[in-house]
This record gives C-alpha cells, structure tokens and sequence, in this order.
C-alpha cells in the first residue's frame, strides 16, 4: 500500500509539471518550396511506340538458271551498290555467246549475197533482160536476209546477257542478309533466291496513333490549346532502346489512307538519315514528334499535384501567407511537369513540397523553388 502512494504522487507531480498549449497561440509556420505560375508558349512532344523497316529491301535472285560457282560477300556486312555478291559458272553461257556470234556472221554473209543478187538483178530488170518476178524473188531474199540478221543480232544480245547474269551484284547500297544457297547448288527458278539488301539510310519509322489521340489533337488545335508547326510539317526524333537520343532527325513521308480494322490505328512512316547503321530494320524505338506549341500554358511541377477524394488539388499560398488546397484540371505531362487547364492563375504560388503536413490556413514561410 505504501508503494501504491508513492507510485500515485509521483504521477501526481509529473502531471502537475507538463505545460500544453495555450488557447489561441499561433500555429508554427511550415516551410515550404513553391513555384510562382507564368503562362508560357510550352513547346509540345508526343512519343509513339515505335518499329524501324528498311527503306528498301531487295531479293538478291539469279537471272538465269545453273550452277552457283561462289559467294562472294561477307554475309552480314555492309555493300555498296555494283559489289559483286555471287558468281555463277559461266562457260556454259560463254558457249552460247560464242555459237551466237557465228550465227550472226552467217547472216551477214547471206545478207552480203542477197545484195550482191539485188544489185545485179536491177539493171537487168530494167533492160527487160529479167523479168519483174526475178527482181520481186532477189528482193525478197534480200529483205529476209536483212531480217535474219537482225534476228541473230537479238540471239547474241541475248546470250551476252545471261553471261552477264552470272555476275551477280548489288543494286542497292545495304547490309546483306545469310546466303540462302551453298557454293555447287544448281540454281533453277525454284531456288533463285540467293539473299536479300537491306537499305539503311534512309531508314523507315513506323508508328501508329489511335482514333482517341488524333482527336483529342483535333480538338486542342480547335480550341487553340496547340499551334501545330507554321509548314504543317512535324520533326521526328528517335529515342533509342537505352534512352538516348538517336543524332539524326526526319520527317514523316506518309500516312496511311485509312484507320485499320482490326486495331483502329492510323499508320504513320517517318524517313530518319541513318548515315552510320546504327538503326537496324525490325528493332524497337520511340517515335518523338516535336514542333507543336502550347500557348500561354500553364506548366507545374508533377509532385505538386495532389489527389484528394473530389479529384486532384494543388496548395496555393493565399495573400496572408497562408496555404490553401485548390482545385486543379489537369491535362498531359510534359516530362517532369503537368498542364493544368483550369484552377491556377498566372502569380498563384503553388506549394511543390513541405505539403505533406499542411492544413487549410496553415501559415507557411516560403523558399523559391528550382
């Protein structure tokens, strides 16, 4: 029971000693970073996912048909048009040249007769020595002959031609693909492919938007929230895997001419220089289109906005120096930052960070922010 006393007075006496608040004495300020709100002309990105495609793709295939005598080429390295990339046997086709040339020179030897026959034949013609059927036969012949050697003359250009088939080059400057047939194979027109040249610069971008972005940009330009590029004509950069930005931009080069049906996007192709081939076909980027403006926008950063049960808010320092949550209408970010449409003013001080402790009519002390 003694203990028990003791124990009680104790308490008794630290009770006595605490001091509390006074009625009415004022709240301590906070100290907080804020931003003053200046309308500005915001230049405006938006970013697609995006897929690059060579600019021209060509199938490497032989013209003619036997056997494969050499891959020239490194595959997968770079050529530049005219490089030889396979070679065919070609003496088969050296043969045919040769058996065309001999033709072709019978020919004109008969053609050389014919003449002589036309020749001697006129004049004779002409005294009524012969008579006119034998000049209309000499012509005859003549003319027959004259077509003959033409016709040996399109045999020979023809040979020469499948002998120069057995070249095989590149027409395109590009990266090469795997060689799709093995020194020896006999080509036919079965298995004329040989591989394919992949154009690199310049290099296509293909992206899509979806109905919901192209109007809501419709709608923004109407309402004059966006002043699209003076030409019409948006810059296209590409971010690349690791979040760099590649060093070449481009412009877009087409548009499809109607929305997909089966995912509701819109296909647009930007061409970029790609000078070095560091942008290879098939590889996934991000498409930045950049030259649209915002006017007279107002910009805050995204750790000011708040989400409250009635939707987002900011903290605005009043004339007394005191914060006051404000309603806010915000619209897209734009890299650290967020629009607001409606509820700040240009002058409002906006709260960026201390607002996890402040109530309505907080006094705050206030510290620019960066």
């Amino acid at each position: 029971m003694r203990k028990l006393l003791i124990i009680l007075a104790l308490l008794t006496v630290a009770g006595c000693g605490r001091g509390g608040a006074k009625p009415g004495e004022a709240a301590k300020p906070v100290e907080v970073t804020a931003v003053t709100v200046s309308p500005r002309d915001v230049p405006i990105a938006y970013e697609f996912v995006a897929q690059t495609q060579s600019s021209r793709q060509v199938n490497i295939q032989a013209r003619v048909s036997g056997f494969l005598e050499k891959r020239v080429y490194t595959e997968g390295t770079m050529v530049r048009e005219g490089d030889v990339l396979f070679l065919m046997d070609a003496r088969p086709f050296q043969v045919q040249v040769e058996a065309q040339e001999a033709a072709l020179a019978r020919q004109q030897a008969s053609l050389e007769v014919a003449r002589a026959d036309l020749e001697r034949t006129k004049p004779l013609a002409a005294q009524d020595a012969l008579s006119q059927k034998d000049l209309d036969d000499a012509n005859g012949q003549y003319l027959a002959a004259a077509a003959a050697v033409e016709e040996a003359k399109a045999r020979l250009e023809t040979a020469r031609l499948n002998l120069s088939y057995c070249t095989i080059t590149s027409p395109v400057t590009g990266i090469t693909g795997a060689a799709q047939l093995h020194d020896g194979t006999y080509v036919s027109p079965l298995n004329s492919l040989l591989t394919t040249v992949a154009v690199l610069s310049p290099i296509w971008v293909n992206f899509s938007l979806s109905e919901n972005e192209i109007q809501r940009v419709r709608d923004d330009v109407e309402k004059g929230r966006l002043r699209p590029p003076t030409d019409g004509l948006y810059d296209v950069e590409v971010i690349l895997v690791d979040g760099s930005l590649f060093p070449h931009k481009g412009r877009i080069t087409f548009a499809a001419p109607s929305f997909s049906a089966e995912t509701g996007t819109f296909l647009v192709r930007a061409s970029i220089p790609n000078p070095d081939g560091v942008l290879r076909p098939n590889a996934y980027v991000r498409a930045r289109l950049v030259g649209a403006v915002r006017p007279n926008a107002i910009v805050v950063p995204q750790r000011a906005v708040q989400q409250g049960s009635e939707g987002n808010f900011v903290w605005v320092v009043d004339k007394e120096g005191k914060a006051r949550p404000r309603p806010v209408q915000v619209g897209r970010w734009q890299e650290s930052d967020w629009f607001v449409s409606e509820g700040l003013h240009g002058g409002d001080q906006v709260i960026v960070d201390g607002a996890m402790t402040l109530h309505a009519g907080t006094p705050v002390v206030v510290k620019p922010g960066a």
